[in-house]
């Protein structure tokens, strides 16, 4: 009796244990998870719609591509920001030319601005679609607060925020339990290329990759390293190298999941508008919005609604990303501190910065600037801006002046180069046609 008495109370200590194991895996979490949601914005689930309409599963094996790629370029930014306790823009400001610094800034802001236009639109086009009503006005709220949400909360408080909002990426996850996927097809997909030699797959390879690695994620990773040191009191990796084993490994850890979530509700957008609107014949989509309305009559009215949802939801959290990450950027490029955890009167230029981007992407549709169209020239200017900010990073990241002992590791060093390279090539391509 007694031996069954204590099993029951091992089974139950062990039981317990359980919920705290997975409580403390989730408070590891941050940076690179946000990151990684945040790169399924409205913009990017209205790319990856349109590539799962008008090419079916013929490109899901370019999200296998990018994810290796995705993965040792953000975590690079991330060490930059927590090992030398600096922003990339900061280190910009430290190690090069001035002129470099002020171009890097001012692409960012322009294609910071175009993308929140873009992503604020989607989410008030998605509310007229679920409520009616006014799509500019909802624009304009859906930014001011956004705004009022990122100046009024404390940074554990609003990063708290964040990593619950990543959850409202799962509906993409139940629009593809609910529509009929052929998944012996849609998996063979993910390792056997359908290549097709035009213009418009092409274009399309090279806008999966523009959305997936993004100048902006970069930005935000970095400072949201910086914030998770001040958190926690501890000094950058460079002074404290004795940290870095733990520390490097919590970051590996936390870029590769945010990285594959990322990935994985990519592909669940581009299976759900494959077997769906593709199916059915429908390929010209040009907004999120107009993938979800596409869906009501084929996949159902419950499909419709996860997918409108999942807009407004992503948007919530990729808008305060895009204005953070300008933000970090601006302050980091004028010498001056900036942080969420900051008091709004003593970081006027890092929330004056938050409020004015937000705001001027909100006012875009106000003034008659079609979003969408803006967003091509976004995707533009992000990509003449992602592969030498890449390429400046990795200097950094391999830099002893910057990183003290605790530089890039050479098989870390292949890969982010190997993206860089990549994102050198796809920019190649697409201002190619652009040109033709």
């Amino acid at each position: 009796m007694h031996g069954i008495v204590d099993g029951a109370i091992g089974e139950k200590a062990a039981g317990d244990e359980r919920p705290g194991k997975i409580r403390a895996f989730l408070r590891r979490l941050g940076p690179g998870l946000i990151t990684g949601a945040a790169d399924d914005d409205p913009s990017g689930i209205g790319t990856h719609s349109q590539v799962g309409a008008q090419f079916g599963y013929g490109l899901a094996w370019t999200f296998v591509l990018s994810f290796p790629l995705m993965v040792a370029i953000q975590q690079v930014a991330a060490e930059i920001g927590r090992v030398t306790g600096a922003g990339i823009a900061r280190n910009l400001r430290r190690h090069y030319p001035r002129p470099i610094l002020w171009a890097v800034v001012a692409l960012l802001l322009v294609a910071n601005i175009v993308n929140l236009g873009a992503d604020l639109s989607a989410m008030g086009a998605a509310l007229v679609l679920l409520a009616g009503g006014n799509g500019a006005l909802y624009t304009l709220l859906f930014g001011i607060g956004c705004i009022v949400l990122e100046v009024g909360l404390s940074y554990p408080r609003y990063a708290a925020i964040l990593k619950w909002t990543t959850l409202s990426l799962f509906t993409y996850v139940a629009v593809v339990m609910v529509v009929h996927v052929p998944w012996p097809h849609a998996l063979r997909s993910l390792v056997v290329p359908e290549i097709q030699w035009n213009a418009t797959y092409a274009t399309a390879l090279v806008a999966i990759l523009g959305t997936t690695i993004s100048p902006y994620l970069f930005f935000w990773q970095a400072g949201q390293e910086i914030e998770e040191q001040h958190r926690h009191h501890a000094k950058p990796l460079c002074v404290a190298p004795s940290n870095a084993g733990p520390e490097l490994a919590r970051i590996r850890l936390d870029t590769l999941i945010g990285m594959a979530f990322s990935t994985l509700v990519s592909l669940a957008i581009v299976f759900a508008t494959a077997a769906t609107l593709h199916a059915n014949g429908i390929s010209d989509i040009a907004t999120s919005s107009q993938a979800a309305e596409a869906l009501r009559p084929i996949a159902g009215q419950f499909a419709f609604a996860m997918f409108a949802l999942g807009i407004i939801g992503t948007g919530l959290l990729a808008v305060p990303v895009l204005a953070g990450s300008a933000a970090y950027a601006v302050t980091e490029m004028a010498g001056m501190a900036g942080s969420l955890d900051a008091k709004p009167l003593s970081a006027r230029l890092f929330y004056g910065t938050i409020a004015a981007t937000t705001l001027a992407g909100a006012s875009l549709n106000v003034i008659g600037i079609d979003p969408v169209r803006a967003l091509y020239w976004a995707a533009v200017v992000n990509g003449v801006l992602a592969a030498p900010l890449m390429a400046v990073m990795m200097l950094i990241v391999r830099n002893r002046r910057a990183m003290g002992r605790l530089t890039l590791s050479p098989g870390a060093t292949i890969m982010g180069w190997s993206a860089t390279l990549v994102m050198l090539a796809a920019t190649g391509i697409f201002l190619a046609f652009i040109l033709i």
